[in-house]
């Protein structure tokens, strides 16, 4: 007798609170250090790892993030590049199917518009279209979001782009140990992997495991749980969906914040469990509202067996439909936060 597939038909477990620190000894590091050690670790552990980059090496990176790594693994290993984001990925491309590991940095999400034909049509393409014959373990970072007066062509949220073609994996790590243990899970791939990082999370500091440990793809976190609504959050948001949480408690409202971390794969069993125990569901994105990634999820939860268990419409609190302005006025009013998240699921629970 064979086994019967997986399925979402029935409620699966539910997980348990997590905040992405692991079980082993954490130390206190900011979200760019954790980052920092993760590359470190990677090409420490393996001489086909290499990062490329525009001003990754002497300069540091754009954000800081590489800053000593070239003079701890070298010039060989830690490779500043010309300014060609189509280059830089056609570079890795290439590399990555003759057995390396490439780690590309782009400065801003926004430029892999200049590299999407390397992305879209061949890291993501070529296992498939050659049957399995080769695969492209390649990671590119980029960092994304709104939140540095960095105006319309350097504050995007594009993971819906990414999330929309298949054979890319997509991350978007809210805490300095996701940050951390998805990049290296990523690393190990065999497969092409966006990590797209929130520029204003660099500075942010959290619990940080020591060693490799790693945090598999596609396994969300609930950071928080709470009997009246369910909160789902990508990046930023994440942190501002936890301060929400705590400011709805002492109104009365107990909020579950769901952090999926991997939107490819998407963790559909923990994402319906959570909404289902709940009965409402927010779900709250930085990306424009339209096609948004979040419009995914509440299609998943309207075709689901957790619809049966809504008490209220799917609501999504989304960004505008507009470029990101650079007002520091308009640009928070352009995004959600923290107020807005509480007003949201104020009126989600009264009206329902």
């Amino acid at each position: 007798m064979t086994a019967a597939p997986t399925s979402t038909v029935n409620p699966p477990a539910t997980s348990a609170p997590t905040n992405g620190a692991g079980s082993a000894a954490a130390r206190i590091l900011t979200y760019a250090e954790a980052v920092r050690e993760a590359l470190a670790i990677a090409l420490a552990a393996d001489e086909r790892v290499l990062l490329l980059g525009e001003d990754i090496g002497v300069y540091g990176g754009a954000f800081g993030v590489t800053g000593d790594l070239v003079h701890r693994f070298g010039p060989d290993r830690v490779r500043d590049t010309p300014i060609s984001e189509l280059g830089i990925v056609g570079a890795a491309v290439g590399a990555a199917l003759v057995g390396m590991r490439p780690i590309v940095e782009i400065q801003f999400s926004d430029f892999t518009a200049q590299a999407m034909d390397q992305i879209a049509n061949q890291a993501a393409k070529i296992h498939y279209m050659l049957g399995g014959a080769a695969s492209v373990p390649l990671v590119l970072r980029a960092p994304g979001g709104s939140g540095t007066g960095a105006a319309a062509q350097h504050s995007q949220s594009l993971e819906a782009w990414f999330a929309h073609v298949p054979g890319l994996k997509v991350v978007m790590p809210a805490t300095p140990a996701d940050a951390k243990g998805l990049l290296l899970a990523a690393v190990d791939d065999p497969n092409p992997v966006i990590v797209l990082e929130h520029k204003l999370l660099y500075r942010q500091s959290g619990p940080v495991p020591a060693g490799a440990e790693r945090t598999p793809l596609g396994v969300a976190a609930v950071r928080r749980r709470g009997a009246d609504l369910t909160i789902v959050a990508t990046g930023v948001m994440v942190s501002r969906a936890l301060a929400a949480a705590d400011q709805l408690a002492t109104e009365g409202i107990a909020a579950t914040v769901l952090d999926p971390r991997t939107l490819t794969p998407l963790d559909t069993a923990t994402v319906l469990a959570e909404v289902a125990a709940t009965g409402r569901a927010l779900l709250v994105q930085e990306a424009p509202r339209t096609a948004g990634f979040m419009a995914e999820v509440a299609a998943l939860v309207a075709e689901s067996w957790a619809f049966a268990h809504l008490r209220a419409p799917v609501r999504r609190l989304c960004g505008l439909d507009v470029p990101i302005p650079y007002a520091p006025a308009l640009e928070q009013a352009a995004v959600p936060q923290v107020p807005d998240i509480v007003a949201a699921a104020t009126e989600l629970v009264a009206q329902w």
